[in-house]
């Protein structure tokens, strides 16, 4: 391993920018769910001594706890009882208590939401989707009397459509665990993402019994801008209607034109493939789609959540990361997610370097012939929170024309500790 890849330049100064988004989030996120159940009165459709299975994902929603505890007080009041599953494809590792375990990490417990954890990798097959593909549900879900689906909309990282990532998509492929993922995916090469979707979520709608859905939506700032709520029968047009709002709030990097993008930490509670691809407008999946914009020439991502429980899909599309984030690679559960979704280049893995300073030396020596004190750096903590970025002095006189973006007066040179790690922070 290279000690200081023969770096000769100097690092540029760093600039601490903030973006000001537009939005207006929930004041009462409980509140608002609770007001929509009662309005739909559930406890007619809901009865007591019945079991009713809640779905929870793998994301980090920021008040997927609230709206599960609402969600288990509403049903106890009909005298039902409920229960949560870990609805989240082949993630984990596709067993039983890698599931759990990222439940815990997003605090997800029988303590915290009053309600049995449920966790198993068994499966109904249920039927075969209009294209033929088989259709699979958690089998504890399936015997139960109600599903409720939980998940957050936003757009999807690899697709377009009116229907992307929602509750659509965790009926078709998070309730059908290794077997509903694997199934989905390989489809999704010869068919495509939307009309595989959508034709394995009729067969779960018509056959499994599901009789709710919450979608949850979130804004720049990661607070949630929306919820909703619907019956079965009206689930993908809550779908499409939510996903109009997510897109209308989804967060951007604000500049065209970036030279190294560092990336704090990746990990699938952030997106399933680690760093959004909306947002790095970068994909190395067969046939994915991504925007246009922002041109990014190289990316350097610097740690692993440690709620990706050692998932690291997604790292294909980094071209420079750290001997740390390498270590704490859980090749199994990486492997089998990202086998599972048939794109085994997102499990690849790029240079990488005992420290930050090697690393970044590195990708500033192969950005073209831009001097690296004049490169165009943005440092963010991960796709998810992009409020705040750190941005070198080559990218001020474009921020300030842009009226989204404040310039504080925290200036540092972009520098490293006595072992090479970043020294700038939050």
């Amino acid at each position: 391993m290279m000690n200081n890849m023969d770096f000769s330049g100097n690092f540029p100064e760093m600039v601490l920018v903030h973006q000001v988004f537009d939005n207006n989030p929930l004041p009462d996120v409980a509140g608002e769910l609770k007001g929509q159940l009662s309005a739909m009165n559930i406890q007619g459709r809901i009865l007591p001594g019945q079991a009713v299975a809640i779905t929870a994902g793998s994301r980090g929603i920021r008040d997927i706890l609230p709206v599960i505890q609402t969600l288990v007080n509403e049903i106890k009041k009909s005298g039902a009882t409920p229960f949560i599953i870990p609805a989240m494809g082949s993630h984990g590792g596709a067993t039983r208590e890698g599931q759990e375990a990222i439940l815990r990490e997003l605090n997800i417990t029988a303590r915290t939401t009053g309600a049995n954890i449920c966790s198993s990798m068994e499966v109904e097959q249920i039927g075969t989707s209009a294209q033929g593909v088989p259709v699979y549900v958690d089998k504890q879900a399936f015997n139960a009397d109600h599903i409720i689906l939980v998940n957050r909309v936003k757009p999807h990282t690899d697709f377009e459509g009116e229907i992307e990532s929602g509750l659509t998509k965790m009926a078709a492929i998070g309730l059908g665990k290794r077997h509903g993922a694997e199934a989905c995916h390989n489809a999704i090469l010869d068919r495509g993402y939307y009309d595989t979707l959508t034709t394995v979520a009729d067969v779960v709608f018509e056959k499994a019994p599901v009789t709710l859905g919450v979608g949850i939506v979130e804004n720049q700032n990661d607070r949630t801008e929306a919820i909703g709520v619907a019956w079965k029968e009206d689930i993908s047009e809550l779908d499409q209607r939510l996903l109009v709002k997510a897109k209308s709030v989804f967060p951007r990097l604000p500049f065209d034109k970036i030279d190294l993008l560092i990336v704090d930490e990746m990990g699938k509670d952030i997106s399933g493939t680690g760093m959004d691809q909306n947002i790095i407008a970068r994909t190395v999946i067969q046939g994915g789609t991504v925007p246009a914009l922002p041109d990014i020439r190289r990316i350097f991502v610097r740690d692993l959540t440690l709620a990706s429980q050692g998932t690291a899909t997604g790292l294909g599309n980094a071209d420079f990361t750290t001997a740390k984030l390498i270590g704490k690679i859980d090749r199994n559960a990486t492997y089998t997610n990202c086998l599972s979704s048939c794109e085994p280049s997102l499990a690849a893995i790029p240079p990488y370097f005992d420290t930050d300073r090697q690393a970044v030396a590195a990708a500033l020596g192969t950005i073209g012939l831009i001097p690296p004190e004049k490169a165009k750096i943005v440092r963010i903590k991960n796709t998810l929170n992009l409020e705040t970025l750190w941005v070198s002095t080559a990218l001020i006189d474009e921020a300030l024309h842009l009226n989204s973006l404040k310039i504080s007066d925290d200036r540092q040179t972009l520098a490293f500790d006595d072992q090479g790690r970043l020294m700038t922070s939050w």
